[in-house]
């Protein structure tokens, strides 16, 4: 059983610069990133956080510390803005229309995690597809019984994370490739609909940031870290 509380104070995790190599089979493509420390939260965030801090319940399947699922995009930023707001930081995104939409990554408030930011934390030093079993680390379609789960109610990864893989998808703050699909945002992680086979970190898709939502996609929370931490 987790010790996670997830109606404590959002909690966030120290994650060490370093860099990860990604691939994308689509485009037969494979490059190498460096990754800045920066600080995603633990789990994606709740429906109990998303009503606390937006006054709105979305989510097909209820539960307080389930994830919240059926956000869009935008949904998923103007939360980050507005919990930025509440807690007096600088909001990392300045929304205009939907082509129009700038991102601050020096802003020290809350955001998406990047798209290497994502996969870095979830392999969390591992090169395999998953980083444990994954009926210990994820709700896929062969486990989930057709439903979301509580949060950090599996396994967490080596750094602390839980839910990366399966349970909900998450969106990611980078677009997917501006030049084929527009202002499509990428999208990580498998949820409970997916087959266990897919839920692997490698996985990547992509959506209209304005329309699409699901009831197997939601978000986690991130942040810069402020303090350097040495590089792995």
């Amino acid at each position: 059983m987790s010790n996670f509380k997830p109606d404590s104070k959002i909690p966030m995790i120290d994650i060490p610069a370093g860099e990860i190599l990604m691939r994308d089979d689509r485009i037969d493509k494979i490059w190498n990133v460096q990754v800045e420390a920066f600080q995603p939260s633990p789990v994606p965030v709740t429906q109990k956080l998303y009503h606390s801090i937006t006054n709105l319940t979305l989510s097909a399947f209820e539960g307080p510390d389930h994830p919240v699922e059926n956000v869009t995009w935008i949904d998923a930023i103007a939360f980050c803005n507005q919990l930025s707001l509440i807690d007096h930081l600088q909001a990392c995104y300045i929304v205009g229309d939907i082509d129009e939409i700038t991102f601050n990554a020096s802003a020290n408030g809350y955001r998406l995690s990047v798209e290497s930011e994502w996969e870095y934390a979830c392999r969390a030093g591992s090169k395999e597809a998953r980083y444990g079993p994954v009926n210990q680390i994820a709700w896929c379609r062969e486990n989930s019984g057709g439903t979301t789960h509580d949060v950090a109610s599996l396994k967490p990864n080596a750094w602390g994370n839980y839910d990366m893989l399966g349970n909900v998808w998450e969106w990611c703050s980078d677009i997917y490739d501006e030049s084929v699909y527009g202002s499509y945002r990428i999208i990580r992680g498998g949820g409970w609909a997916d087959e266990a086979r897919r839920c692997l970190a490698i996985n990547r898709r992509r959506s209209h940031p304005a329309s699409f939502k699901i009831d197997d996609l939601g978000f986690r929370i991130a942040r810069n870290l402020e303090t350097p931490i040495p590089v792995l």
